[in-house]
């Protein structure tokens, strides 16, 4: 083997190398975008419960609109 095949050699095997090591970075990103997206899912289904629990709760449970609402003292 000539010097210039060895180094096309060295050369391919260096890219494959980065090859695989970008398929696993991938993959390991993919898998965590994955988990983050179920945990969204979850956060959001948790938020459209509790805000039908607040349309829910009688008028007498002292938590007033938002309208309602008296300014801050400072104001």
């Amino acid at each position: 083997m000539t010097p210039s095949e060895q180094e096309l050699q060295l050369h391919i095997i260096e890219l494959e190398s980065k090859l695989a090591f970008q398929e696993d970075t991938v993959n390991s990103l993919s898998n965590e975008l994955l988990e983050h997206q179920k945990r969204i899912d979850r956060l959001a289904q948790q938020v459209m419960l509790l805000a039908e629990k607040l349309r829910n709760l009688p008028d007498d449970q002292g938590i007033l609109r938002p309208e309602e609402e008296p300014p801050p003292p400072h104001y």
